[in-house]
């Protein structure tokens, strides 16, 4: 548990006196008395290593000194006969190195006793209606014993900032299961090229690729995986799988998994017949000269909008040699004229949330990268039909993505073993 113990002696030097309270999330009803699968809030995870919902992380800071409390669910034997292992707070306390857990039942009268006489409360605050009402009511709580001499917090901050800030930057620990994240990946995508064949279903490469993450060890997949064929490769957050592969049709597979906690985000673009055509060959070379160009801005000292605007260039020139758009390469970028087939940037922040917490912008502008950053680069090449569009162009979509580890003296592709080299890909697809 040390890596979660340090990170809450961490977040108690980067906040004024007071008390940090920060819930988990809880299950939710799918439908009648079914659950959608648990997953815990990754703020919270980070702080505690604590995975079982109906939890509460309380730190109380002043004069230098530093409690860490937890408040989970009590122990309930009959209850564990039907849903499971629950860790109780006597158990959590030893466990998960707290100073002191109690049963998540007590938290109302509790909350009031330890926000007495402290100056300000450090929450999640303005993200969930009936969480800040439940703040305010225990701040009431403690105002309605003023005349005994105590005082009421009179400052609430949301603490999602400082906690991103320290997110951002990832620790030995994370960078283990980043990896391995990865490696998982990139195998069932590997595995995906090698089984797609025409006549198929989308969900049946999605199957595969689902198949091959349970069998690595990864139990959950980190989003909704699109795997989009022929014109669904231009629609950027397709999500239905459920299209006949044609032969001559590309395939856009994006898809990630987590180890625990920690995702992977991969995307790859081959050939449905296992043979790009020449107007799929061009279009993805250039998509793949942008990614290489935006992986060499992946370096510490650059802004983070440096590998979009590298892989910009690269993409728009393409077009202009591909006859899609007319005029000089500056003409196009400043005119945005690109957008038609590139309408998103060339990255995010990738750790516990595959979008994961971080600024991009500090006071107005880009930040620079740093050292243990981790973050997404995937230009995309998107081309719907329309009046400036060849036919041999039409419908094709390609995206090609990994994930990068931004290092002391460059960057660490955490995908590198994925093909994604025309040969590469045409190598595995013929075996």
């Amino acid at each position: 548990m040390q890596p979660y113990v340090t990170r809450r002696a961490t977040l108690s030097t980067r906040l004024p006196a007071g008390v940090v309270i920060m819930p988990n999330t809880t299950e939710i009803i799918r439908n009648a008395d079914t659950t959608y699968p648990f997953r815990y809030d990754s703020s919270f995870y980070y702080l505690t290593g604590f995975n079982e919902p109906d939890a509460i992380f309380v730190q109380i800071n002043q004069a230098g000194s530093m409690q860490n409390i937890l408040f989970c669910r009590p122990k309930d034997l009959e209850r564990e006969i039907w849903d499971g292992h629950r860790h109780g707070p006597e158990e959590a306390s030893k466990l998960f190195g707290f100073d002191a857990a109690y049963s998540i039942e007590e938290l109302d009268n509790k909350m009031i006793e330890l926000l007495k006489n402290q100056p300000r409360i450090h929450t999640p605050f303005g993200h969930n209606a009936a969480w800040d009402s439940r703040v305010s009511s225990w701040v009431n709580g403690v105002r309605a014993k003023v005349r005994s001499g105590v005082t009421a917090p009179n400052e609430i901050h949301d603490v999602r900032g400082t906690i991103a800030e320290m997110r951002l930057f990832k620790d030995e620990f994370e960078l283990v299961h980043l990896r391995k994240a990865g490696l998982i990946n990139s195998v069932a995508h590997t595995r995906a090229m090698r089984f797609a064949r025409p006549g198929q279903m989308e969900y049946e490469v999605e199957a595969e690729i689902l198949h091959d993450y349970y069998r690595q060890g990864s139990r959950f997949p980190a989003y909704s995986s699109i795997v989009a064929a022929g014109e669904n490769a231009t629609c950027l957050h397709y999500g239905e799988n459920n299209k006949r592969l044609q032969d001559g049709d590309l395939i856009l597979i994006d898809a990630g998994c987590e180890i625990e906690g920690y995702a992977s985000d991969i995307t790859r673009t081959f050939p449905v017949n296992g043979k790009y055509s020449g107007p799929q060959k061009d279009v993805y070379e250039i998509t793949l000269a942008a990614q290489y160009a935006a992986l060499d801005a992946c370096r510490v000292g650059q802004s983070w909008n440096a590998p979009h605007e590298a892989a910009v260039r690269v993409l728009t020139q393409g077009m202009l040699d591909l006859g899609l758009l007319q005029g000089s390469l500056d003409e196009a970028i400043e005119s945005l004229s690109y957008k038609q087939f590139y309408m998103h940037n060339t990255g995010h922040w990738m750790g516990l949330d595959v979008h994961d917490a971080g600024a991009y912008k500090i006071q107005g502008e880009w930040r620079k990268l740093e050292a243990g950053m981790v973050m997404t680069v995937e230009p995309g090449f998107y081309i719907r039909p329309a009046a400036n569009v060849p036919k041999h162009f039409e419908n094709i979509g390609v995206r090609i993505e990994d994930d990068v580890l931004i290092t002391p003296n460059g960057m660490e592709n955490l995908t590198a073993s994925c093909p994604k080299t025309v040969a590469e890909i045409e190598a595995v697809m013929a075996r």
